[in-house]
């Protein structure tokens, strides 16, 4: 499956019952597919929905104390109805849900499988979430045409997650050149970063301290953790390798797990010459405000 080339589109959210923290449909421009997207505490008002009566893929999405990560659940249903009442009793992990159908029901069952099975693939390949699925599906046997037409309706479905704040099935990948990228160093140690829309990303490749401090957030030390689990963070003697790119909310998350203690990474990301993000920030907020009429 190619990834979605980056070109404008609208993204319109109806709310049927006029609460924005209820019941919300989610269209795309030029998409054949509806998301509907609801809290646990909203699942009799998505009962009442005639998209749920349709075959469709699903995520659930909950936390838990004992991670930084959401825990996530995807699964397909024909109809979602059926499965989505089923977790609804045995599941208590999750918080809210969102389901994706056609609105010309121009999906079957055997589309939804693979739409299921590329999703956790993809959550297992980005590693930004706990996955709450046991194993993963065999994918079944389509058509070239079919395969095609599945992949490009699960495109627009990966556009629209983020909007949803769902960032867990997109693996962070690094194109900068080395003067755009910032560093952060201790104890001989170096980790390489640079800010990106979805956060701070820190690069593979990048060393990270085993110490942590007693200064260290507790929820940073769950973080660490979780990287360690979910082997973003590799064993490599006495430090942390980054295996692969990661993205973190914020340029202190990101540096308070690199140097294992309490940061301000607007501080401590520095560039080549040496100078903080928060002198690079400062010099083009005012280069912003030079330039304007």
């Amino acid at each position: 499956m190619t990834s979605n080339s980056q070109r404008p589109f609208s993204i319109r959210i109806f709310v049927p019952d006029g609460d924005p923290d209820g019941l919300r449909l989610v269209e795309k421009s030029n998409w054949t597919g509806v998301g509907v997207v609801f809290n646990r505490t909203n699942f009799k008002e998505a009962l009442k929905r005639p998209e749920i009566e349709r075959t469709g893929v699903y995520i659930l999405v909950g936390g838990s104390e004992d991670s930084s990560l959401p825990t996530v659940y995807v699964g397909e249903g024909d109809p979602v109805k059926d499965r989505l009442s089923s977790h609804y009793g045995k599941k208590d992990f999750w918080d809210w849900a969102v389901f994706f159908v056609s609105k010309d029901n121009s999906l079957n069952k055997a589309h939804v499988q693979r739409m299921e099975c590329r999703l956790l693939e993809l959550a297992r390949e980005a590693k930004q979430c706990r996955l709450d699925n046991g194993t993963c599906p065999t994918p079944p046997t389509l058509s070239e045409p079919d395969t095609a037409d599945v992949d490009c309706f699960l495109l627009d479905m990966l556009s629209i997650f983020p909007l949803l704040g769902l960032s867990v099935f997109e693996k962070v990948e690094s194109r900068l050149s080395p003067r755009e990228l910032l560093y952060a160093a201790a104890r001989g140690l170096k980790a390489t970063g640079y800010e990106d829309a979805k956060g701070f990303v820190v690069c593979q490749g990048s060393q990270v301290s085993k110490t942590e401090m007693p200064t260290l957030p507790t929820y940073v030390t769950r973080m660490r953790k979780d990287l360690v689990d979910s082997n973003v963070l590799a064993d490599a003697g006495d430090y942390y390798r980054v295996a692969q790119d990661h993205v973190f909310t914020s340029p202190s998350t990101a540096s308070c797990v690199v140097l294992g203690r309490r940061s301000n990474g607007r501080e401590d990301w520095k560039n080549e010459a040496g100078r903080s993000l928060k002198d690079l920030q400062t010099q083009a907020a005012n280069a912003a405000q030079g330039d304007s009429p």
